[in-house]
């Protein structure tokens, strides 16, 4: 056994940090009063526990091993804030750095057993460790409050984990590890195609959201309707892309948690690049600003929702000959988003309706037919992506479930995937009218697929021509 050093008691500090004497250790370790947990459960404890029980039900007999994630490093030893992993989210609700749940098996069932940062005051790793030292990131709820909030049967620190975790590969139990979260926990089991289930299994049950999951998303389009207001209330002063980004990221801190992904602020022919996120670029009157934008709500589900603005208030004829194609496309694209279609059903009109436009802008010179042909996809040139991915608690959500369930599968009620065709006519590119090149248009909505009509949840945005130049002209 390692013996106990101020160093590895405190593990997370940095270069320039001083090394303190005992004596300070052992003032700062004393006369901290004692506070009274709160011992309250989640406010989806319920519907987290229906989910916990769905994915015992699917591996009976197996331990489940998932973590939360780990801070990432942003600069040395400064970090990202922390997200915890999805799957974790998707089953706890919110969770700490280095968390972590294990699934063990009971009769037909599982017990769950937590791991999470304990109360750290009083101890020379509350005032030295940058990462989990109560004193540098605030309290954490600690094992007594983490085991009521999150419903669990048991829950330990942190520092149990390794022991557990050897303690359970020694014994040889039949053991899913959902990877790629944290490469410690990894690098603990041999990797098997039984963890890859694990992973299919967590996303496939995504498919389908639920009421709940529909209100956040719903929830988490409102907010971001507010950002893209905030936008364009500045956009006929705005100088920089980066106005831009910034405008959208306050209202999502102040009402949500976040963005769900880096904003696309793309101004010009920069909105010819699909994921265009330096945002570096100047707003000209009479070119267009593609905003690709998205609020993340408290519970992790979030928007995704493309507007493509005149900066001056009108478009030009020929940004408006693109905008009504890309309208159209998008049009019938969402009129496709109904149960019993397939999935690739939306991007098949969406794709018709594209190439037809580009044969009526006179960028394709050959017909219909062949520019759709599977051989040949010349439409693709000027498109470049597909018109839909699921949504939720991921903005590409469900990244893992098998093809034949997405992007083979057939569309059902409760399911929620975005629909926003694009057309990119690069600045460079000599197969385009020259009056046509510099100009890309994307829009994006989110729709839940119902036993009905599709639920457009950002049909709040103004999104046709006419009515997008009004927005805009109405803010000046």
């Amino acid at each position: 056994m390692e013996p106990e050093t101020l160093e590895n008691r405190t593990p997370n500090r940095a270069a320039h940090d001083l090394e303190p004497p005992e004596a300070l250790v052992r003032f700062m370790s004393s006369d901290w009063k004692p506070r009274a947990p709160q011992l309250r459960a989640h406010a989806q404890l319920e519907r987290l526990r229906e989910r916990r029980s769905a994915l015992s039900r699917a591996f009976p007999a197996t331990y489940l091993v998932i973590p939360a994630g780990r801070q990432h490093v942003r600069a040395n030893d400064t970090y990202y804030r922390f997200r915890s992993s999805s799957d974790f989210a998707y089953l706890m609700g919110d969770g700490e750095p280095g968390g972590l749940v294990v699934f063990e098996p009971e009769g037909q069932s599982h017990r769950t057993r937590l791991y999470v940062p304990a109360h750290n005051r009083g101890t020379a790793q509350g005032f030295l460790d940058r990462v989990y030292g109560e004193l540098w990131v605030g309290s954490h709820r600690g094992v007594e409050e983490s085991k009521a909030y999150y419903g669990v049967d048991e829950c330990e620190p942190l520092d149990a984990i390794e022991g557990y975790l050897e303690t359970l590969r020694a014994a040889g139990h039949a053991t899913r590890v959902l990877r790629g979260v944290n490469e410690q926990i990894d690098g603990l089991f041999p990797k098997s195609d039984a963890d890859a289930e694990l992973a299919t299994f967590l996303s496939e049950i995504r498919l389908r959201k639920d009421a709940y999951e529909i209100g956040e998303l719903r929830k988490a389009v409102e907010v971001t309707k507010r950002a893209f207001d905030d936008v364009v209330a500045i956009l006929h002063t705005a100088k920089s892309e980066r106005e831009v980004e910034g405008t959208f990221w306050r209202r999502a801190r102040t009402e949500a948690n976040d963005v769900g992904y880096l904003t696309i602020a793309a101004a010009g022919d920069h909105a010819c690049a699909l994921h265009w996120t330096t945002n570096d670029g100047t707003l000209e009157p009479g070119k267009l600003l593609l905003l690709d934008a998205g609020v993340e709500c408290d519970s992790l589900y979030t928007a995704d929702v493309t507007r493509t603005l005149p900066i001056s208030g009108r478009f030009s004829p020929e940004q408006r000959a693109v905008y009504d194609i890309v309208f159209e496309a998008q049009r019938v694209g969402i009129e496709a988003c109904v149960p019993g279609n397939d999935f690739l059903e939306p991007n098949r009109r969406a794709m018709r309706v594209l190439a037809q436009g580009l044969i009526d802008l006179k960028v394709l010179r050959c017909s219909l037919d062949d520019a759709l042909d599977p051989e040949h996809q010349y439409y693709r040139r000027y498109t470049l992506h597909n018109v839909s991915h699921m949504l939720g608690i991921d903005v590409h959500d469900c990244a893992r479930a098998r093809v034949e369930h997405y992007r083979y599968g057939a569309l059902e009620a409760g399911m929620a995937l975005t629909v926003e065709p694009g057309l990119y006519f690069q600045r460079d590119d000599a197969t385009v009218p020259e009056a046509l090149r510099g100009i890309g248009v994307r829009i994006e909505d989110d729709v839940v697929v119902t036993s009905g009509a599709p639920d457009n949840l950002s049909t709040i945005l103004p999104s046709a021509a006419d009515a997008v130049e009004a927005w805009v002209s109405a803010s000046k």
